[in-house]
């Protein structure tokens, strides 16, 4: 049974990946018992982890690169499937991770504002509506009617960046598109967040920018090899990890 007093619940999550292409199963593998155990070629991104969230919480993912942070907010997302356990999101999310995938650099800005948000839930009348102020965000009003493949990453970031952060959908997940973008942009996000922090929204933040984690976040999980190795308040995640990682 789930929790619909909850955001997002998270039961004995695994997914696991190949590390090539040799020793694939067969489909009669696929339905056998024995996939719970990885063949020899294959690894598990996370194992194990369970955690809950309530609406309104604002939660940090910290830990080194390849411990199964970007992969745990693709669950969330939907975007991949598990191979263990279950992801429960109560509600839509808005998500901003690989964030300028699904812009079709054929089209003009103006037709993909129109694809994208369509695909993430806006009708056409909420895209008509929010339009100019998608674009004035973005600060590319010069640029509607031009292909999106000339524009530059910096202004394709700040275009995705706007579009999904217009949803109304509960759940938002962040994967380091702050990293990304002038400073006086990366500000533009910070109160965008900010606001939808305010409207109540619940908060799914991977960063290694410990600034801005103390700044969004007052709950931490912390991964390491594919394992939640820790779920406290955000302050004693990052004392947490910075030991480990100072241990070497």
């Amino acid at each position: 049974m789930t929790d619909p007093a909850l955001a997002i619940e998270v039961r004995d999550l695994g997914v696991r990946f190949r590390r090539n292409r040799r020793g694939r199963r067969s489909i009669k593998d696929l339905f056998s018992d024995s996939t719970r155990r990885s063949a020899p070629n294959e690894f598990w991104a996370l194992r194990e982890v369970s955690f809950a969230v309530k609406p309104g919480e604002s939660i940090g993912v910290v830990g080194r690169n390849g411990q199964g942070k970007s992969t745990l907010l693709k669950l969330v997302a939907g975007v991949l499937l598990p191979d263990e356990g279950r992801v429960t999101v109560h509600g839509g999310v808005a998500p901003l991770i690989e964030i300028t995938g699904g812009f079709v650099g054929d089209l003009t800005v103006r037709e993909n504002v129109r694809l994208t948000a369509g695909l993430h839930g806006m009708s056409r009348a909420e895209v008509a509506r929010r339009f100019d102020g998608i674009i004035e965000f973005a600060e590319i009003e010069n640029f509607v009617d031009m292909p999106y493949k000339h524009l530059s990453n910096g202004m394709k970031v700040r275009l995705a960046f706007s579009v999904v952060s217009q949803l109304d959908e509960p759940v938002l997940l962040v994967d380091e598109v702050l990293a990304v973008g002038d400073k006086a942009f990366r500000e533009k996000c910070y109160k965008r967040i900010d606001e939808l922090l305010t409207e109540g929204r619940t908060l799914f933040f991977v960063s290694h920018n410990e600034k801005d984690l103390r700044r969004f976040c007052t709950r931490g999980l912390y991964l390491d090899k594919g394992r939640l190795a820790l779920d406290a308040p955000l302050a004693e995640v990052l004392d947490r990890y910075n030991a480990d990682y100072n241990a070497g």
